[in-house]
């Protein structure tokens, strides 16, 4: 295992190859040129050297950096974008966000019943059952295959919007000469569907040429540098570490609530297992709390503002 004081500030990525938020992290690692540590994690539950990290939190992405742990690709971004700051032509800051969220919200709901719905019976009974699990509510293929013909056109009417963004821009890529936040996210559901249904791909990317250049160019960023570890590795560096003072507290936070005070933190969408622990900070752009791991120690958990609820712990 490499010398734990430096390897305690890498960037550790708890992902699945197949997953479409892990490649829109992979891909803004590959955007900065980056050296990382992958932990490959399950598909489905058991996770068992994630959940003791995030205190139950179970999608992928987690991204891991000593005792810092940070929850779904937006706030994994973020962090990635302050420690490694870029000339990047959106900057990440404003606009770039309100893209990312509508890809992992209205274009991601369009692309699933796509692609399950192509997918119909082979798709594994226990990703089904674990899904049901994620969502709260039935993984129906058939209504989904029942869906897809709709769906294709709605998939279709946002891909045209990248499109044309190329057309009027004055680069090779969304925001100019070079990749950034704004071309990753909306990567991500092309990337997802070509993988998964490459046949549907091409029938729904017809005639944007655009499109076609462009996703080769970004596919040729590549990840960076990676660097396979164990589950357990990373757990060894959380033990090792110490979290750092990142987040302010905005007293002006909605929440009314100061740091110390006892919360839960929930997605607002799918995946909502409730996660406890102490307030550090909640300002705009992010909440994190602080958990007491028997086996780990201290470690601080952090989440996007954005897609996420934020509660006084009952």
């Amino acid at each position: 295992m490499p010398n734990s004081a430096a390897f305690a500030t890498d960037l550790i990525l708890h992902h699945y190859d197949a997953s479409p938020f892990s490649e829109k992290v992979r891909l803004m690692l590959g955007v900065k040129a980056l050296a990382w540590r992958s932990v490959l994690t399950p598909n489905i539950m058991p996770k068992a050297d994630l959940t003791p990290l995030t205190g139950g939190y179970r999608r992928a992405p987690v991204m891991q950096v000593g005792a810092d742990i940070f929850c779904d690709s937006q706030v994994i971004m973020a962090e990635i974008e302050r420690r490694s700051p870029g000339p990047r032509p959106d900057g990440a800051a404003g606009a770039p966000w309100a893209v990312n969220l509508w890809a992992d919200r209205l274009f991601f709901q369009a692309t699933v019943p796509i692609i399950f719905g192509e997918l119909g019976d082979r798709v594994p009974a226990a990703f089904i059952a674990d899904r049901e699990k994620l969502s709260g509510r039935p993984f129906d293929v058939a209504a989904m295959k029942a869906a897809a013909g709709p769906m294709r056109g709605q998939w279709r009417a946002q891909a045209a919007w990248i499109e044309e963004a190329l057309a009027a821009g004055r680069g090779d890529f969304l925001a100019g000469p070079s990749a950034g936040l704004t071309d990753i996210a909306a990567y991500m559901n092309i990337w997802f569907l070509r993988g998964a249904t490459p046949h549907l791909a091409r029938e729904l990317l017809a005639g944007f040429e655009r499109i076609a250049a462009w996703q080769g160019r970004l596919a040729a960023v590549g990840h960076g540098q990676r660097d396979e570890i164990t589950g357990a590795q990373a757990l060894e560096v959380a033990r090792q570490s110490a979290p750092a003072d990142i987040a302010a507290h905005d007293p002006a936070d909605p929440l009314g609530l100061s740091p110390g005070a006892a919360v839960v933190v929930a997605a607002d969408d799918y995946g909502r297992d409730p996660i406890s622990g102490t307030l550090v900070a909640a300002n705009a752009a992010r909440v994190v709390i602080a958990r007491d791991e028997r086996s780990l120690g201290r470690l601080h958990v952090h989440f996007p503002r954005a897609g996420y609820i934020v509660a006084p712990a009952p």
